[in-house]
């Protein structure tokens, strides 16, 4: 019979379960670990944040974790509530090793990909369990079939589904099915098993149609996002901005108690609650999204609500199409536009009447001169923004340039290290404004004068 594990070795695999967690959650923050003295049986573990929210520490095991971010960008109520996340369940797990009985109550804790419980954690408010509703071990199931998903094709074309789960008793508009366990209508539970048939990957594409799961983890039907929004009385905007393609994911999720997931056709995943989006897989880990605090920031750098929304919503819908794009926002007056802009490429000069023969790209953007970038249509600001070069604004919105190549400094003035053409550009841009950019990859980026955030 093999010895019962050593609690040595146990501690020091969980302290470094949690210092993994702590870099990949908290890539921003300056990491660092100190001893501390702990007394004999002490195994719990304290979340604590300080210094004005620029301080927040982890203490476990006779270590302490500490993560220090700068003051311009101190942790949000997310980033605090995630790193609870993390400490409850490796401490649940640590516990149930030594606990026959938790062991038995907590196996769901073992299985699968250990990422997966800390975001089933943060969804229960950042506790493993929330009055024994089994969130966590859902969500996990849902993200398990959908990554096997994810490894499939379909007639030579990547998979995307997604399905809601419940965290309200369902109230079926039809009559029940009967409650026999024999019964061939009895529902399945969503697992993995599912992958393994053809159907179930043209049932619910993720986008329009989603597959809809109890809090039993049952799959019980199949349903229309955008219908299943109207008919729950969602609001009639997300909590917090989404792509427009997700909107009623999003707001199907507003009552607080739903979670969402879906898989993209980028193969990308995202889950969605509290009315927004909250996390999405991209490059093999689990990102935090924390959209909310980020367009905070962004929209307090633009000063001017309609057209930080405006440009937000754009980045976030070309992002999600994968388009890469640069938004530039001047002051009101326009300053800096002289230095940052070629005039051949500035709109707001006049250049008399279009030429007749031997066109450029002038003769049709002439078109948006006097134009502000708040009255275009989503449709168009996304063409705009599509092509090579940068949107430039100033604070009352109106567009002073459209796929313009930006100047920047000889690299001996540069204060930064270049790096591509469209990060070299938003750099030199935010020396006169807030920029966003937008990477081919769907990463949008803040520049305030340097690198803010990501998204």
């Amino acid at each position: 019979m093999p010895s019962p594990p050593s609690r040595p070795g146990v501690s020091s695999l969980h302290e470094g379960f949690l210092q993994t967690a702590l870099r990949r959650f908290f890539e921003r923050a300056e990491f660092s670990v100190e001893p501390v003295i702990v007394e004999a049986g002490d195994t719990g573990i304290a979340v604590a944040v300080g210094e004005d929210g620029r301080l927040l520490t982890v203490r476990w095991l006779g270590t302490l974790c500490v993560l220090r971010v700068s003051e311009r960008r101190p942790f949000s109520a997310h980033e605090v509530r995630m790193a609870r996340a993390i400490a409850t369940v490796l401490e649940t797990r640590y516990r149930a090793i030594f606990n026959p009985h938790m062991m038995a109550e907590e196996r769901e804790l073992f299985r699968g990909v250990l990422e997966d419980r800390y975001i089933g954690a943060f969804l229960e408010g950042g506790h493993h369990r929330s009055e024994g509703d089994g969130l966590a071990d859902s969500v996990a199931a849902a993200i398990e079939v959908l990554r096997v998903a994810a490894l499939s094709t379909y007639e030579n074309r990547s998979i995307s589904t997604g399905v809601l789960m419940l965290g309200r008793p369902y109230t079926p508009r039809l009559p029940p099915l009967p409650d026999l366990p024999s019964s061939p209508y009895a529902p399945p539970p969503f697992a993995s098993a599912l992958t393994a048939t053809r159907s179930f990957y043209r049932l619910a594409d993720g986008e329009q149609t989603l597959f809809l799961v109890d809090r039993d983890n049952m799959l019980i039907d199949i349903i229309d996002a955008r219908r299943w929004a109207r008919d729950s009385g969602a609001p009639p905007a997300p909590h917090a901005p989404v792509p427009q393609t997700y909107h009623a994911h999003a707001l199907a999720t507003a009552n607080g108690t739903d979670v969402c997931v879906v898989l993209g056709p980028t193969q990308e995943m995202k889950i969605f609650a509290e009315g927004t989006q909250l996390f999405s897989f991209h490059n093999a880990s689990w990102h935090l999204l924390d959209v909310q605090a980020k367009y905070d920031q962004w929209a307090a750098a633009v000063d001017a609500a309609p057209l930080a929304e405006c440009l937000f919503q754009a980045a976030l819908d070309l992002a999600d199409r994968r388009e890469g794009a640069l938004f530039v926002v001047l002051p009101e007056s326009g300053a800096g536009a002289d230095r940052l802009i070629a005039p051949a490429d500035r709109l707001d000069l006049a250049s008399g009447r279009p030429a007749l023969v031997h066109s450029s790209r002038r003769d049709l953007l002439y078109l948006l001169t006097g134009r502000s970038v708040t009255d275009l249509d989503p449709s168009v600001l996304g063409a705009l923004a599509s092509l090579d070069g940068a949107i430039v604004v100033d604070r009352t919105g109106r567009l002073l340039a459209a796929g313009a190549i930006l100047r920047h400094p000889p690299v001996e003035e540069m204060t930064w290290v270049p790096e591509g053409a469209r990060t070299t550009a938003a750099l030199a841009a935010s020396r006169y404004g807030p920029v966003l950019k937008v990477s081919e990859d769907g990463i949008i980026t803040f520049f305030d004068g340097e690198r803010i955030w990501d998204i």
